[in-house]
């Protein structure tokens, strides 16, 4: 029986009665600007036959700051919904009857807060909090090691994950508390091996905790309750083969390391989105064949197909993608679904040889991995390795691109084509509302003056109480929520109990082993580096919010490598500080990464911020940058800008030696 499947039985064109399985959740991750722009998406997507929600969250919401937090300038809104109260919860779910719904959460520092306005808002809408379906991701590992919203240390954040878990096995049995989330690991760089070892060592950490939380009785019922959020890639038979490597280990882990008798509490069940990392800026309509066949990965195979699959629009890469984009992705999984007949056969790989040897093979190198991280302590004190070994697998990845070993059609090869009636016109991508961040600032203050500031006050210091006994965090999330306290007011009290933590880049200083295409660069940084009178500088800033920190580490590196002096210190600073770095530091060139869409505010508060000090020097810009918001940052004085087109590194090093030359004249 595949994972997480009900059967039924559906009569076929030869009158026979075969016994059929249902289909996986389909779901598309979404929202934007407001709650109320986001709830008529939601309703919009379920009328055309969606049939589970997957909320996006804005960066301020994911990271516990109110919209109006100076760290959440130019992010209100940009890569998900913002929800800073239980107004705006009420507004997200508006007409959805959350009984009867099965909601993904994508959130992870601010899970339980999130998870706390959910309950909040289904009680006002009379439900029965006990039969409430759906997933909370709940996973900070894999943000210390990819995604970057974290807010606290690995062992308090630790120990919000279990009282989730635990919280929601005596109030909501039917609800998934943790979804090991090794989506964006992949994309970090992860090796088939590493995303099955990081992700089962996640698993286990957070079990092994969670073990004193629950009755010995009810443990297994809770391990059957995690599940898990996967990548699928291109290469098709190796994502398949890993798809039932993952079934057979946490079979595996589950009965031996847990003791767990029942089958059914054994199932790896996952929901997955196959991979954005792979779609393409150039020859953009070649995604909607790349979605297709990464789907194929994990549905194909009965005994380890996805209980629910979200797909990415085929023009990500450009920019916002619209509603018939999102229609056109849920339409691939209704086809597959409802037109072939895929769920009409027991597995079809079973028996295979060749998929045989592969799953072995990943399961062994998987083990490898994992007896590493087991001989560091587990997952929580291996955090650092784990980082290091994403980063240099992402930068064998990407010079296996730049060198045409890996092909990527329209990329690397056959590059030439006509272009994509799809992606022109005013209307090719959405544009979020402009005035979406002043309307949200605006109703957050009313909410503030409208609400019992005693209440709130109360609710808070018995958060803060709970977060310093080691009570459970959820009972007084919960009356927070209830009470009118913000998103940033929780996350203040989490801060102020647990601190706050700044993780590893996984940049070393020592150059890597991958130096031998770099002759030409390194000769010409040195040149360079004695006409300035130092070792050419380049610093690399993650300004605001955005934790997608792959490619500015992978910048980092590779200038590393060419022999500049590099400083990069990771996500999330603010132009206040970027700018005092470069007072102390005087690097010749200054790089800044932002993927969150909030380029255009971020990079003019820079910019502003350095005349005013009189900072003369090259600034290069990377991100999801359509033209005209590129034009606009070049007529205010940005030297270079970058996307996901350009990905070519050695090109970009030849750019800032460039702009660092004393005898070049920079071309602006």
């Amino acid at each position: 029986m595949a994972c997480g499947s009900i059967w039924l039985c559906q009569r076929n064109s030869t009158g026979e009665d075969p016994v059929t399985d249902k289909p996986w959740l389909f779901r598309t991750y979404a929202g934007h600007s407001s709650a109320t722009a986001s709830n008529a998406l939601y309703r919009g997507n379920l009328a055309k036959g969606q049939t589970g929600l997957s909320v996006a969250f804005d960066l301020p919401t994911q990271t516990g700051y109110d919209s109006d937090h100076v760290l959440a300038r130019g992010e209100v809104g940009k890569v998900g919904v913002p929800v800073a109260h239980l107004g705006d919860m009420r507004l997200l779910f508006d007409s959805i009857p959350l009984e009867r719904m099965n909601t993904s959460m994508t959130i992870n520092a601010t899970a339980p807060w999130l998870l706390a306005l959910y309950v909040a808002v289904a009680e006002e809408q009379g439900a029965q909090i006990g039969l409430l379906q759906g997933t909370v991701q709940n996973d900070l590992i894999k943000e210390y090691l990819s995604r970057g919203t974290y807010i606290c240390p690995p062992a308090p954040s630790l120990r919000m994950i279990t009282d989730v878990a635990a919280w929601t096995r005596a109030e909501m049995p039917r609800w998934n508390p943790m979804n090991v989330c090794s989506y964006h690991l992949q994309e970090a760089g992860a090796t088939p091996q590493q995303e099955l070892a990081y992700a089962l060592a996640t698993a286990t950490a957070v079990l092994d905790d969670l073990r004193g939380k629950v009755d010995p009785a009810d443990f297994p019922e809770m391990v059957g309750r995690i599940s898990f959020f996967v990548n699928a890639g291109i290469r098709f038979v190796t994502e398949l083969c890993k798809m039932r490597a993952f079934t057979e280990l946490w079979d595996e882990i589950c009965r031996e390391r847990y003791g767990v008798e029942d089958e059914k509490y054994r199932r790896f069940r996952y929901g997955v989105q196959v991979n954005s990392l792979g779609l393409t800026e150039q020859q953009p309509e070649n995604n909607v064949y790349r979605i297709l066949i990464e789907m194929l990965a994990v549905t194909l195979s009965k005994n380890a197909r996805a209980r629910a699959v979200q797909l990415p629009a085929w023009n990500e890469a450009l920019g916002l993608p619209r509603p018939w984009d999102q229609q056109w992705s849920l339409r691939m999984q209704q086809i597959l679904a409802y037109e072939t007949d895929l769920l009409e056969y027991e597995d079809l790989f079973d028996g295979n040889p060749a998929i045989a040897r592969k799953v072995a093979e990943l399961i062994e190198g998987a083990k490898a991995e994992l007896a590493q991280i087991d001989a560091m302590g587990g997952a929580v004190n291996a955090i650092g390795h784990m980082k290091a070994r994403l980063v240099e697998t992402n930068a064998q990845r990407i010079a296996a691109i730049e060198r045409g070993d890996t092909a990527v059609i329209g990329v690397n090869r056959y590059v030439e084509g006509e272009p994509s009636p799809l992606g022109t016109g005013p209307d090719a991508i959405m544009i979020s509302d402009p005035a979406a961040e002043a309307d949200q600032i605006a109703r957050l203050a009313a909410w503030r003056e409208s609400r019992d500031e005693n209440a709130v006050s109360k609710a808070l210091a018995a958060l803060r109480e709970a977060c310093l006994s080691g009570r459970n965090i959820m009972p007084p999330s919960i009356k927070a929520a209830r009470a009118g306290a913000t998103t940033g007011e929780w996350g203040d009290v989490v801060r102020a109990s647990f601190g706050q933590y700044r993780g590893p880049t996984g940049v070393s200083s020592s150059p890597s082993n991958r130096v031998e295409d770099l002759d030409a660069i390194r000769s010409r940084v040195d040149a360079v580096s004695v006409g300035l009178g130092r070792r050419l500088a380049f610093m690399m800033g993650k300004p605001g919010l955005d934790g997608h920190s792959n490619g500015a580490e992978q910048i980092a590196a590779r200038a590393r490598d060419c022999g500049m002096a590099i400083s990069y210190e990771g996500i999330r600073l603010t132009p206040d500080e970027i700018v005092a770095r470069v007072i102390e530091e005087r690097p010749h060139v200054l790089g800044l990464s932002i993927l969150s869409g909030s380029h255009v505010v971020l990079v003019e508060d820079i910019m502003s911020r350095l005349n005013d000090v009189n900072a003369d020097i090259p600034v290069v810009v990377g991100g999801i940058i359509p033209e005209k918001d590129a034009a606009h940052l070049r007529s205010i004085g940005v030297s270079r800008i970058y996307t996901p087109k350009d990905f070519k590194l050695n090109t970009i090093m030849e750019d800032i030696v460039t702009l660092a030359d004393p005898v070049t004249e920079p071309a602006q």
